[in-house]
């Protein structure tokens, strides 16, 4: 007889659902969300475990690891599938949950998520906290702004560096204003300072990553990019098709179809969308800041003369990934191309 397992994972506490090959369930338990309570809550049951489901959250990577360097079979699942399996019960309960999971086990009507190696996640959480702090700095900026805007004042323009300096220079005329953004000048500072502290991480980490510096040699791609990519990609094999990595990334048209309707929309936007910002900004490098050429450059100057500069990132970003996959996998430089006469003339 088998035995399929499924864990409901939340932050203090799992339901552990077990149930044979007939789907009949045949033990119910709950354990801390620690590795070793969960071990021990497995090795309690004392039923060979075929397979044991975790549904795909914060803590499963790490619970995951640890549990399949005990010997269980653990696997993660993909989030939409198995909530689409749990919205059959009736009512929604951790234990209910586990039940799903149990049988989604049995009947392997799920799709395995990979999950990353620890140095991967933890070049993520890096990216995430310095994307974190870019984001609320420009947050502070923003109703620097506003406030400025109610005095009359237009800052335009400016760089990060120059902000402070000239927000002060304008509102000293004006005690109540400046006695306003002098604080939230005070925290951009601070928030500045540790901004570069990450960012010089993430470039030393680079330096020290062959892949990363490979990737590098691609016009537009950048540090953080190169980085991104290589955090959330993990291993190359995972995709037997380097065209397979774009759809991943959520950076193919969605499509709907039924009957005569066929609907081919936006992107779809799935996958990581770190990885994806990043991509589309190194898009934006290549077509509108690179002065090299190389014929992924004028494809994509073609597609905005067509379509407007607004797909041509899009389909460049797609492209990106595709490329930055293939050099990986085969351990290539990237190939600018040969110029055409007529463009070398133009």
């Amino acid at each position: 007889m088998k035995y399929f397992a499924g864990l409901d994972v939340s932050l203090e506490e799992t339901a552990i659902c077990v149930a044979d090959e007939n789907g009949r369930i045949v033990k119910e338990a709950r354990a801390a969300s620690e590795p070793q309570a969960l071990s021990e809550a497995l090795r309690t049951i004392d039923l060979p475990l075929e397979r044991v489901g975790l549904e795909a959250c914060s803590l499963t990577a790490w619970l995951h690891d640890h549990l399949r360097d005990d010997g269980v079979n653990a696997i993660c699942i993909e989030s939409r599938q198995a909530n689409a399996a749990m919205k059959t019960m009736p009512n929604k309960t951790d234990r209910n949950d586990a039940r799903a999971l149990a049988q989604i086990m049995r009947t392997g009507w799920y799709r395995q998520v990979h999950v990353k190696s620890r140095q991967c996640r933890l070049w993520r959480s890096l990216l995430v906290a310095r994307r974190t702090v870019l984001n609320e700095m420009r947050s502070i900026e923003n109703v620097v702004r506003a406030i400025l805007r109610e005095a009359g004042i237009k800052l335009g323009t400016l760089s990060r560096t120059a902000f402070a300096s000239r927000v002060r220079e304008l509102a000293d005329a004006d005690a109540q204003v400046a006695a306003m953004v002098e604080p939230l000048l005070a925290i951009l500072a601070t928030m500045l300072a540790e901004f570069v502290r990450l960012t010089k991480q993430v470039i030393d980490i680079v330096r020290k990553e062959d892949v990363c510096r490979r990737l590098m040699s691609v016009p537009g791609v950048g540090p953080i990019t190169a980085l991104t990519f290589r955090a959330t990609i993990d291993r190359p094999d995972r995709f037997s098709r380097s065209r397979a990595v774009g759809a991943h990334l959520g950076l193919t048209p969605a499509r709907y179809q039924s009957g005569e309707t066929d609907i081919v929309g936006k992107v779809s936007r799935c996958g990581d969308e770190l990885a994806r910002t990043a991509l589309y900004e190194a898009a934006h490098s290549l077509l509108v800041r690179s002065k090299k050429w190389s014929s992924l450059r004028a494809w994509g100057i073609a597609i905005a003369k067509r379509r407007g500069m607004a797909r041509a990132r899009i389909a460049v970003a797609r492209k990106l990934a595709v490329i930055l996959h293939r050099m990986w996998a085969d351990a290539t430089e990237f190939r600018y191309g040969k110029e055409s006469v007529s463009a070398m003339v133009a």
